[in-house]
């Protein structure tokens, strides 16, 4: 049986020789994928969000796929086209960048909407519809979305379905001082070569694994409450959805295995929460304000208690 927390550190210890710092981006990217779920990342560019993801993806042994949304991308230049060709006299599918078990969806939110709602398809079904034919995605896969701030020129605000897909969503900030200088004397022109720690057979046993983690009553009852206190604070017109009480869980159960628990303790669920919750908190107004966001969050934990 796999070594979780083993796979954990080896994983950040690769990881460290491209990456300085962004240790908790790099584990919630571990917990999404073991979970089965997506990471919407916001943050100025030049953060290295594109490092991150295929550095990741090469740790791991699987395809990595980018796409640079744009406000002409078709849902054809992602899911794939079907060519003729004259030599066969027929026509052959050629798949998009979908067809990846991490995509990088770069300014997701500048996309129009068919673009979105196939993308969306892939979130949810893990499928993708080409000449009205169902088409499977190969597991494991995830979707890494980086997301501007919308008072950005050309962005829209995601819908709110498809922000619900997203299990976690993360903020990046820029490298402290310290962190920076590492950056420098790091940098060079010939990256290093990363070494495959997991396959996908692998990835798939400790998805089970997790799956397993025991979970007591009171748990259930205390992501519940979270949930539950979410949707009664007053300046919140919609709280958390019930698909985000069950990422919750999810989250909760993987982060316990990564500690090397097979039980979910309350801490496990706090850990996560700030993540899952935040682009689930709507306003009474039509744009994201990751301020107000923090402290509704800080308000829920501060108010419900574990017993």
């Amino acid at each position: 049986m796999l070594d979780a927390a083993q796979v954990k550190e080896t994983l950040l210890s690769q990881m460290k020789t491209l990456v300085v710092g962004k240790e908790d981006v790099i584990e919630l990217l571990l917990v999404a994928l073991l979970c089965g779920g997506h990471i919407l990342l916001e943050g100025a560019p030049g953060l290295a969000k594109t490092t991150i993801a295929r550095a990741f993806a090469q740790c791991l042994g699987i395809k990595f796929g980018r796409v640079q949304f744009t406000m002409d991308l078709l849902p054809s230049d992602i899911t794939g086209t079907s060519i003729f060709r004259r030599q066969s006299e027929d026509f052959v599918f050629m798949p998009g960048p979908l067809f990846s078990n991490i995509l990088l969806a770069d300014e997701i939110n500048r996309a129009p909407a068919k673009t979105q709602s196939a993308l969306l398809e892939a979130m949810q079904e893990r499928q993708v519809t080409v000449d009205g034919k169902s088409l499977a995605l190969q597991a494991p896969f995830l979707v890494l979305a980086t997301q501007n701030p919308l008072e950005e020129h050309g962005v829209y605000a995601l819908p709110d379905g498809e922000l619900d897909r997203f299990l976690f969503r993360v903020i990046l900030d820029y490298p402290s001082q310290s962190e920076e200088i590492t950056m420098l004397k790091q940098d060079r022109l010939e990256p290093p070569t990363l070494e495959q720690i997991l396959d996908k057979d692998e990835i798939a046993a400790l998805s089970t694994e997790a799956q397993n983690v025991q979970v007591h009553e009171e748990i259930y009852r205390y992501i519940a409450k979270l949930s539950q206190f979410s949707r009664s604070l007053p300046q919140i017109l919609r709280g958390v959805s019930p698909r985000g009480s069950i990422g919750l869980l999810r989250a909760a159960r993987v982060k316990a295995l990564l500690d090397n628990r097979n039980f979910v303790l309350p801490d496990d669920v706090r850990w996560a929460l700030p993540y899952v919750f935040n682009h689930r908190l709507h306003f009474d107004v039509d744009f994201d304000d990751v301020e107000r966001q923090k402290r509704a969050v800080t308000q829920i934990l501060e108010n419900v208690r574990f017993s």
